[in-house]
Order: structure tokens, then C-alpha cells, then sequence
């Protein structure tokens, strides 16, 4: 296949690079499910980061190649090893960064299909050959998946299906384990500043165990700010909700998304596992927009102040900004109060009767 023919004809291979982050990489599955099912001999090759790796690695019919960007040079090394005298159809470099641009240098492919010149930076451009359609308005999932336009292919349905172990689900249902109503609390995001502050978080928490009879769980990483953070949400609440802080892999953090009745938490990956495996997912968004990057298959329980932290920090209403402006201030997610998120809490605990 060279560059000018982009007639919709099954191709032979297709290299996939998009190596972070949780929440970006559930957004390619889709993509993935699209080509297998209506190009299912065309071969697929990811590159992909090593912590996203655990999260989607087992996904079947897929050769993964993992980037580790914290070996250095090593890393890079490493990929153009493993790539060494193979040839691509095409590559879908699904990613803007420096290091993802010279990632890609590791790819042969006559066809490299990257990202319009709007969403394009860190010289984006002097390593692609084909660009995605130009659109504004677009979710970040409906973004990756026209990379399969210039092919000729567009996405019509919107699947995941990614493998949640047995282990994994004996995991979920071990600390889940009746069909009580689960309030999953997943916190923290790795972008600080969309982050909720910990007493609030501790209200929500509370109102849910005493006033609906809810069982809540907190869940996050291993990581020491993620236990800092759970610690303080611990301290200022009055009921003891479930501590998973740190205690689950990827994949059975993926089962207690599965399992629970609906996951609280900003911005962040667990937002996207949690809308992958079907559960509704109550999102807290002034930081970003969740029309850009809110859970993709049902927004109607998130609490939205994207638009008072336009007027409030940028002078100007949310649509008179760039899609896809991010408001990482400090104190922005200080626009959503305890009422509005009890609010969103108790409209979904009367919708599900």
C-alpha cells in the first residue's frame, strides 16, 4: 500500500503507536475491535508503554511491542530491535510528543498517518506523511478512530471487551462482595490540579454510606501521593469506607470497575476503565472539558463547571476557547461544591429506582 492509495482495501499490516496514558490507550481498543472485525487478516502491531501494557496487553490478535521510556536511550533501542527488517503498510501515530516522534523513526511504513496541524505539536509534522480529518467537537475516542479514515475505514460501533482474568474478578468479588450498591471512589489524577480536595471528597463519601445505605470503596495506585491523598480523605470522613489504596494490579482495579454501581472520581484513567467495562461514572470536570474527554458513553452523571472556569480564569465562555483548552489552575476544581456532586449522587440513586 503506498500513500496514494487510501482506497479502503484491507491492508497487510498496520503498526499502532500510542504509548500513554490509561485513559488514551482504552480509547485505541475500539479502534482495535474496528479493524479486527472488518479487516480480520490485516496484522496489527502496538507499541505501547509498560504500564499501559498491563492494563491491555492480553487483548487477543494483537502483537505488542513495549516502549519502556524510563530505560533511556535503552528503550528506544530496544523497539528498533525488536523492528528491525519489518515493514508496515501503514503507521497510525496516534501520539504528539518528542519522545513519541522519535519513537516512530523505528516504524517503517510508506504511510504514516498522524494528527491535523490544530492538534499537532513538538514537531508532529516533520514525522508523519498523512494527516486525520481537521474536526472540532471531537471526543478524544472519536479522535483516534478517524485515524482509520485515510484508510479508507470509518468506526461505526463503539467496543471494548477487554479481558478482565478470573483472578481478577475472584479479587473484585472477594472485597465487593454482595449486590449491595458500590460507591467507587477513585480520587486522585496524575494532572494535580484536577484534583477534588480530600474533604470534600469525605462529605460525598459520608452522604453516600449514611444517607443512601451505600458501601464505599476508595481505590487508587501505589503510589506515595495516592496514599497521601486517601489518607486525607480518610481523616475528615465520619464513616470508614473500604480502603484499596495501593492493594490492586490494573487489571483487578478493572474488575472493582466492573463490579461497582457507579465510580466517583476527576479526570483521569480510571474515569475511562470504568466507562470500558459499562459502569456509570459520576466525573468531576472544571479542569477539562467532559465533552472532550468525559466518560464517552454517558456523560449525564458528571458535574460540568468547564464553562464557569472559562469565564472565571480565561475571561470568556467555554465555546469562545480552543477544543480541547485544558484550565489546569490552582484552585479550579474548587467551582464544584460538595451539593453539586450529592446532587448528580441522588438523581442516579433515584434513576436506578
Amino acid at each position: 500500500m503506498d500513500q496514494g492509495s487510501l482506497s479502503g482495501a484491507e491492508p497487510g499490516s498496520l503498526c499502532l503507536l500510542r504509548t500513554s496514558a490509561i485513559g488514551d490507550v482504552t480509547h485505541v481498543v475500539p479502534l482495535v475491535r474496528t479493524v479486527q472485525h472488518r479487516w480480520p487478516q490485516t496484522r496489527l502491531t502496538w507499541l505501547i508503554g509498560k504500564l499501559e501494557h498491563k492494563l491491555v496487553g492480553d487483548v487477543p490478535g494483537v502483537e505488542f511491542i513495549v516502549f519502556d521510556k524510563h530505560a533511556g536511550r535503552a528503550g528506544y533501542r530496544d523497539v528498533r530491535e525488536k523492528l528491525a527488517g519489518r515493514r508496515f503498510d501503514a503507521l497510525l501515530h496516534m501520539q504528539v510528543s518528542l519522545r513519541s516522534n522519535l519513537l516512530s523513526l523505528a516504524v517503517k511504513a510508506p504511510l504514516r498517518i498522524g494528527y491535523d496541524r490544530a492538534r499537532s505539536k513538538d514537531l508532529h509534522g516533520f514525522f508523519v506523511n498523512c494527516r486525520i480529518p481537521a474536526r472540532s467537537g471531537d471526543h478524544v475516542l472519536d479522535a483516534m478512530a478517524s485515524f482509520l479514515e485515510p484508510l479508507g475505514l470509518k468506526q461505526t460501533e463503539v467496543r471494548w471487551d477487554i479481558p478482565i482474568p478470573a483472578e481478577a474478578r475472584a479479587f473484585a468479588e472477594m472485597h465487593l462482595r454482595n449486590d449491595m450498591p458500590t460507591l467507587l471512589v477513585s480520587p486522585a489524577s496524575s494532572h494535580r490540579l484536577r484534583n477534588w480536595r480530600p474533604e470534600r471528597y469525605a462529605a460525598v463519601i459520608d452522604h453516600a454510606a449514611l444517607t443512601l445505605g451505600w458501601r464505599v470503596a476508595l481505590c487508587g495506585g501505589p503510589s506515595v501521593f495516592e496514599r497521601e491523598f486517601g489518607d486525607a480523605i480518610l481523616a475528615h470522613t465520619q464513616t470508614r469506607p473500604l480502603d484499596l489504596i495501593g492493594k490492586d494490579t490494573l487489571k483487578q482495579m478493572l474488575a472493582l470497575l466492573a463490579r461497582a454501581t457507579l465510580v466517583l472520581c476527576p479526570d483521569s484513567g480510571p474515569m475511562h476503565m470504568a466507562n470500558a467495562v459499562g459502569t456509570p461514572v459520576l466525573g468531576l470536570h472544571a479542569a477539562s472539558n467532559p465533552a472532550r474527554s468525559g466518560p464517552y458513553s454517558d456523560r449525564q452523571w458528571c458535574v460540568d463547571r468547564y464553562d464557569a472556569a472559562a469565564r472565571k480564569f480565561r475571561k470568556k465562555p467555554a465555546d469562545a476557547l480552543p477544543w480541547g483548552t485544558k484550565l489546569e489552575h490552582r484552585g479550579v476544581m474548587d467551582l464544584i461544591e460538595v451539593d453539586d456532586v450529592i446532587e448528580r449522587l441522588e438523581a442516579f440513586a433515584d434513576a436506578r429506582g
